[in-house]
């Protein structure tokens, strides 16, 4: 199957180098709310999607997603291209990816800096990946094969992790860093992911946000963890907590206004709630942009 790909010398030849402009403040389209975003017409910007629930030949997700396209600009989060595996890429995968894609016409498509499958077999996980130049130089290669196979770069995301390799040789902001350099890909940068990160494995997460290439970086995640006290989890059901939000205010200091979704996958909230988050959200970055702008003054 590799045969058939053509790697071509540097993907700045391939690709547009623009960085794509904000889409402003999304949410993660989930079924639960499809009444919601589709009748209400909240103050809601953009929506993402995870691909693989649109993987499929036909029915109500594929029909709905049809309704929601017609009324939001949308991004694809995906959580089986196993970047970071052994196993040979998955190019049924990246067919039905592609062809999705080219059916919706997201603004971007993304992925997870982790392994989800070994032998064949999806374990229906993030795993981490040790950070070393081996397993940078194993992830590039596979990131530009990819983004060649689709014709357009790919946004790869920080994954939460709880467990550490004594081989790292590097610690993640600079493993993220040389990745996105050499693979010549945008990032999705998690805060929720760097805050329960940095608790888990006692490093600073400013530290980690300040490593951040600006160039690089067309997404932002928000999201609630659970906290099991010697540990944390990224577990999508909790709302925002204070300290992801003092992070993300540093973030958008840095950054500027970047576009910015919550996640949340369990333990739903009335609708309204999630969107006051989003507000929050949005009134936290306007006042870091403006405090940026007049201490550049």
């Amino acid at each position: 199957m590799s045969a058939r790909i053509c790697i071509l010398p540097t993907a700045a030849e391939t690709f547009d180098m623009s960085t794509p402009s904000s889409l402003g403040f999304g949410l993660g389209l989930r079924p639960i709310y499809y009444p919601d975003l589709l009748e209400a017409r909240p103050n809601v910007d953009w929506l993402e999607i995870i691909t693989e629930n649109y993987l499929v030949p036909g029915g109500r997700p594929l029909a709905m997603l049809e309704r929601v396209r017609a009324e939001y600009p949308i991004v694809m989060h995906g959580v089986s291209m196993s970047i970071a595996s052994t196993d040979p890429l998955d190019f049924d995968y990246l067919k039905s990816l592609k062809q999705l894609a080219d059916r919706f016409e997201p603004d971007w498509i993304s992925d997870h800096l982790c392994w989800t499958g070994i032998h064949g077999v999806n374990l229906h996980d993030l795993l981490p990946v040790p950070y070393t130049s081996e397993a940078l130089k194993h992830v590039v290669e596979r990131i530009r094969r990819v983004q060649d196979y689709l014709g357009r770069r790919i946004a790869i995301e920080n994954a939460s992790t709880y467990v550490t390799f004594r081989e790292s040789e590097m610690d993640e902001w600079t493993f993220i860093q040389e990745m996105a350099e050499r693979a010549d890909c945008w990032l999705l940068v998690d805060v929720n992911n760097i805050f329960v990160s940095a608790f888990n494995h006692g490093f600073d997460a400013r530290q980690y946000v300040d490593a951040i290439p600006l160039d690089r970086v067309v997404q932002l995640h928000l999201a609630g963890h659970s906290d099991l006290g010697t540990h944390k989890i990224d577990t999508h059901d909790q709302p925002v907590c204070e300290e992801v939000w003092r992070l993300y205010e540093r973030v958008c200091r840095r950054f500027g206004e970047i576009s910015t979704m919550i996640e949340r996958d369990d333990n739903f909230p009335p609708f309204g709630e999630l969107v006051a988050e989003l507000n929050r959200a949005r009134a936290i970055c306007a006042a870091a942009v403006h405090s940026q702008k007049e201490t550049a003054a």
